[in-house]
């Protein structure tokens, strides 16, 4: 029987295989850091994902270069250190944008 899936991001970390328990929560932290009031959410489950839109990557996209990335999102392997400084950097760009457009998530 297949197990249930996770449905909180407590619950999705503590199910992540071991290896990737430490990035996920280095992840979590900066964010909830860099933008206190954002609201999580789980979606697919299988990789470690930072979505901050494309305008927000915009300025960093040779930074990014490194990276997978989709329209506005990016993908951080499990086996490599977290770019902390650059989400951080990232993360502060998007709550600018939002605070700028005085949209009222936080």
């Amino acid at each position: 029987m297949a197990k249930p899936r996770p449905t909180t991001i407590a619950e999705y970390i503590r199910a992540a295989p071991e290896e990737a328990q430490k990035a996920l929560r280095e992840m979590r932290a900066i964010l909830k850091e860099a933008a206190p009031g954002a609201t999580e959410g789980l979606k697919w489950g299988s990789h470690l994902s930072f979505m901050p839109t494309p305008s927000a990557m915009k300025p960093f996209k040779s930074e990014l270069a490194k990276y997978e990335t989709g329209k506005g999102s990016i993908q951080f392997p499990y086996d490599k250190p977290l770019p902390k400084a650059l989400i951080r950097k990232i993360a502060a760009r998007r709550v600018k944008e939002l605070r700028e457009k005085d949209v009222r998530w936080m």
